[in-house]
């Protein structure tokens, strides 16, 4: 995948998190994306707070549409990028959908499951290896930053 299709997703992604700011969710956004050509197959952000369900992470709305989209119970051929880390329930959302990476903005130093925490995807019984990398983007960390400095207020 060339640079401006990584570039695209990451726009995309930061896009949806801006919306989950306006609408007073955690701002998170994610992308599923064709792991070969980069196109964007679908684009969700939290919806936490909205749907009164903790389960509306954005991660996990990406991965429902797309398999709708496609038609499939899994993910082969397709990767994620979210703009902060994900937590242990992503996580494992990511592997059961047997993604082919997941790709991430932002790190979570208290919720995050990959880097910190639990390091889902370094662990011997996560049972799907996938590519998993951080494009690291300051625009991630720093509107997660505002928006929990908006809530202290």
């Amino acid at each position: 995948m060339e640079e401006k299709e990584r570039k695209k997703i990451i726009l995309t992604a930061l896009n949806e998190a801006h919306k989950a700011f306006e609408s007073e969710e955690v701002p998170v956004g994610a992308v599923v994306f064709n792991t070969k050509t980069g196109e964007i197959i679908t684009k969700a952000h939290n919806w936490v707070e909205k749907q009164k369900n903790p389960l509306h992470h954005a991660e996990i709305q990406a991965i429902e549409k797309a398999l709708k989209k496609i038609n499939d119970k899994f993910l082969s051929g397709y990767s994620i990028f979210i703009t902060l880390e994900p937590c242990v329930m992503c996580a494992g959302a990511i592997a059961w959908a047997r993604l082919d990476g997941l790709f991430y903005g932002a790190s979570d130093p208290k919720t995050g499951a990959i880097e910190q925490g639990a390091k889902v995807f370094s662990h011997s019984q996560t049972h799907h290896k996938l590519k998993v990398a951080k494009w690291p983007n300051l625009e991630c960390g720093a509107l997660m930053t505002q928006f929990f400095k908006r809530k202290r207020k």
